[in-house]
């Protein structure tokens, strides 16, 4: 029988050590989910928010509902982690976000020791009318790169929903990411998608984000930042359709690029259908801003530093 004990101390040291609050964990007022490998540690339901899991062959699989008209007033936590070398884990998520309903869920990913472990994220999303759901994950990996990152995530959002997404590596090496998201959005809805990743050694980093404007007066924004050293390589592509009447959308995609090895691209499509849609993009890549380095270093900041400092603002 798995030791559930030293196995939520293990994936709390690892939530620490990636600057997270254990006693928010231990918090009954918050709604929580814990996953490490296969296992489903632990839940913890609130007034309006219920969590059916099941483990399955490689990960577990579950339904997270927030109920019509509850506005969850404290972060649900979601920890998935691998501790491990080795190992896979796929989580399987159903996110049902109902008319009049607010969540904000938090997940953390840890996968400290990894050489050699694969997550995988299989999710749907489905905001009701008017309601609202974020979704921020941040990830903390040890210093290997010796993880795939694989979530593939579809979303759909009814009339006057809003969904915000916040995706965050920063922390470790990446190793590779897939990250392969699409959000459908009816009328006068609004999403927001946010990508933040630096880049290391040999990482391997994939970002694709679609958004499909589909109902009148909906709103989409894809941003991007990305931080690349040493044999690091990425590829962003953001990807907007204007199908609905007067819908807006936007792409905003920058990338650093320090030293010689490190590769970068970027590629923005829009796609208009309706000729009353409106989209717009930019795009940058290049290397750390010369004049703010130089500023930096007349406050008494050393030219590493220096970097260090406006790489940390982009990325924060």
């Amino acid at each position: 029988m798995p030791d559930f004990a030293n196995e939520f101390e293990l994936l709390a040291e690892a939530y620490a050590a990636s600057g997270g609050e254990v006693q928010d964990l231990k918090n009954s007022n918050y709604g929580l989910m814990l996953v490490s490998g296969h296992q489903l540690l632990g839940k913890n339901e609130i007034p309006g928010l219920i969590i059916e899991g099941e483990q399955i062959a490689d990960g577990v699989k579950a339904k997270i509902t927030v109920k019509k008209n509850h506005q969850l007033k404290h972060p649900v936590h979601l920890c998935f982690g691998v501790i491990p070398a080795e190992g896979v884990q796929r989580i399987v998520a159903d996110f049902v976000i109902e008319e009049n309903a607010s969540a904000h869920f938090l997940a953390h990913c840890s996968f400290p020791n990894a050489v050699k472990v694969q997550h995988i994220m299989e999710g749907t999303v489905t905001v009701g009318k008017n309601a609202t759901m974020e979704y921020s994950e941040t990830h903390y990996h040890g210093t290997q790169g010796g993880v795939e990152v694989l979530p593939r995530m579809k979303i759909d959002v009814a009339p006057y929903g809003r969904y915000i997404s916040t995706f965050k590596l920063i922390k470790g090496a990446a190793g590779k990411i897939v990250l392969d998201y699409d959000a459908y959005l009816q009328d006068r809805a609004v999403t927001e998608m946010y990508a933040k990743v630096y880049g290391k050694r040999t990482d391997d980093i994939r970002i694709k984000e679609s958004i499909y404007l589909n109902g009148t007066e909906s709103r989409g924004l894809a941003k991007s930042r990305i931080v690349l050293v040493d044999q690091a390589s990425a590829e962003v592509l953001g990807e907007v359709i204007g199908k609905g009447p007067h819908s807006r959308g936007h792409i905003d995609c920058m990338e650093i690029v320090q030293g010689k090895q490190a590769v970068a691209s970027a590629v923005p499509r829009l796609k208009v259908v309706d000729d009353t849609a409106k989209l717009t993009h930019e795009a940058a890549i290049g290397s750390v801003d010369k004049k703010q380095v130089e500023t930096l270093m007349a406050r008494g900041l050393t030219e590493q530093e220096a970097v260090d400092v406006i790489v940390k603002g982009l990325l924060m």
